[in-house]
């Protein structure tokens, strides 16, 4: 019996010798350094804190923000919409390589030709912003979508004003 007792107690102290603790398994704190990008170790902790690729849509979206607003059967760009695409600027110069597709969007209001020709002048609003803030234009490309792909259903205001955009997509 006592021969029993000592090999349990045996493999119990084996066992937890070679345990973990809780806090050990659930430490994933990433430091966090401000400023650019150091390097690929850098752009790993920016990855496992907001989990986003450098570089990528999701980081764009993430990060920075891909669209901006219009007021109804407008095309100029907003002081909100001009801080947003300063910011998506920013970014694209820390990625030389990216080229982007800006969309432009409308709501439901209107014929399916208005609010394409509507949507074209506010992809090219963005364009020519994003152009005078040192993007490359060869790294632009606009489309439009008029009304056909709007981001809420709807047929109120609320919906109506998030329907009204451009959208800056990582090609």
């Amino acid at each position: 019996m006592l021969v029993r007792f000592l090999m349990i107690f045996a493999v119990m102290f084996t066992l937890a010798a070679c345990s973990t603790t809780e806090e050990d398994t659930l430490n994933t704190e990433v430091p966090v350094r401000e400023g650019m990008s150091d390097g690929p170790l850098e752009d790993v902790y920016q990855t496992q804190l907001n989990g986003a690729v450098p570089g990528s849509q999701e980081d764009l979206v993430v990060n920075v923000g891909d669209r901006v607003f219009f007021g109804y059967d407008r095309y100029d760009v907003s002081p909100e919409a001009r801080m947003t695409l300063e910011k998506q600027a920013a970014w694209l110069a820390q990625y030389p390589a990216l080229s982007i597709t800006v969309e432009g969007h409308a709501d439901e209001r209107g014929t399916r030709e208005y609010n394409l020709a509507l949507g074209e002048r506010r992809a090219n609003s963005v364009k020519n912003y994003l152009v005078a803030l040192g993007v490359a234009p060869s790294r632009i490309t606009t489309i439009s979508y008029g009304k056909e792909r709007p981001a809420v259903p709807g047929a109120n205001s609320t919906a109506w004003a998030q329907n009204r955009r451009g959208v800056t997509v990582v090609d």
